[in-house]
């Protein structure tokens, strides 16, 4: 990819992250009166339920600091972030120092889930928010629940989802998520020994969920890492483990490690061969180990955050590696989602389309889609491509 190239993509990614993106969510999910964000919206971003989702709350903290502290220092972006980490400080813990997955608009808690994704997205934001404002408070909330979760994870504190008798499982998803929490971290710390933690979590993935023999990255195993042949047991996701790929390309391009490159590499390209689909164009949702009918009944929809994934994954194996292969990868995967997904009308995304591409429903956002994904895909297209002019 020539320089002229490279431009070319940094003025489409900046224009759409700071003049489409980021300003659809800090005008219409903002809420100065109580603090955090509304994200039920619809098609103009209209509030259609005063309810809060925690997922959210953490997630955008971390996207509106992110973007204020490496693309656009802009004060917009930072008191929007505020907005956020207040609202958790505030509302977001229980005595424990749990938190809720869905809270009433004035911070009142609703719903109380056995999963620490919640909390994940909470020490991210807090995290990053610590380095755009300064607030050690911010940091030791981040840092103490960073612990809750440590601990949990290894406990009988969660009540299992399946009843351990029946089966013992484990899940990809926390493994996936955790890299990227303590690579937040260790950036917010500058304590490069939350790069231990991170080994551990490569080591869980390549021991238990990544499948060279399958050429396929597993959901859920059972606890040794053996095969459940359910249908959740053969769940492959392409978009997490393509998010995997690109977590581990980002953690590979930091230690200069080759083998964890090519490791990730492998994976992406897994992905990629069984997920796109040759037909219509975009990522399906889900996919069966063994080729049956997968289960999920929307298996062969398109998300907008995996076509999100693979747009960065394959820029930055793009970019690491100069191979042909991976820019036109990306080039199909860009034209695609930016052909798609987009709502030219009033901006932002539809999130959930048929196979065909059609839309399937016009929501903006909801207690899953906000603003992460596709504005932390373009600033990440943006910073990639600016350190490899």
């Amino acid at each position: 990819m020539n320089s002229k190239k490279k431009q070319k993509l940094i003025r489409f990614f900046e224009d759409r992250l700071l003049k489409d993106t980021l300003p659809f969510w800090e005008e219409k999910a903002s809420d100065p009166e109580f603090g955090g964000f509304t994200d039920y919206l619809d098609r103009q971003g209209n509030r259609l339920s005063e309810e809060k989702g925690g997922w959210v709350q953490g997630r955008a903290t971390w996207l509106f600091s992110w973007v204020y502290n490496n693309i656009d220092r802009n004060e917009r972006w930072l008191n929007a972030a505020r907005l956020g980490a207040d609202f958790i400080l505030n509302h977001g813990f229980d005595a424990e120092g749990r938190m809720f997955f869905r809270y009433k608009r004035n911070g009142d808690p609703v719903v109380q889930r056995r999963y620490l994704f919640t909390e994940v997205f909470g020490v991210i934001g807090l995290a990053e928010y610590s380095m755009a404002s300064g607030n050690q408070e911010a940091l030791k909330r981040a840092l103490q629940t960073a612990e809750l979760i440590e601990k949990s994870i290894d406990s009988s504190i969660l009540a299992p989802k399946i009843l351990p008798e029946a089966y013992r499982l484990k899940g990809h998803s926390m493994t996936m998520i955790l890299i990227n929490m303590f690579q937040v971290l260790r950036n917010a710390t500058g304590d490069n020994s939350w790069t231990e933690m991170i080994d551990r979590q490569i080591d869980e993935l390549f021991k238990y969920f990544v499948r060279p023999d399958y050429k396929a990255v597993l959901e859920t195993v059972q606890q040794d890492g053996s095969i459940l042949d359910t249908p959740e047991g053969r769940t492959i996701n392409p978009g997490h483990a393509i998010e995997t790929a690109w977590f581990l390309l980002e953690e590979s391009s930091i230690r200069n490690d080759k083998v964890l490159q090519q490791k990730a590499l492998a994976i992406l390209e897994w992905n990629i061969e069984k997920g796109w689909d040759n037909r219509y164009g975009g990522l399906f949702s889900f996919l069966d180990l063994k080729g049956l009918h997968p289960a999920p009944i929307e298996w062969d929809m398109k998300y907008w955050w995996p076509q999100c994934e693979m747009i960065i994954a394959t820029l930055q194996a793009a970019l690491l590696t100069g191979e042909q292969k991976y820019e036109k990868q990306f080039r199909r995967v860009l034209n695609y989602a930016y052909k798609k997904f987009p709502d030219r009308k009033y901006g932002e995304w539809f999130g959930y389309l048929r196979r065909d591409g059609s839309v399937t429903l016009t929501v903006k956002g909801n207690h899953f889609k906000g603003p992460f994904h596709i504005p932390r895909m373009e600033g990440k297209a943006l910073l990639l491509l600016k350190s490899h002019l």
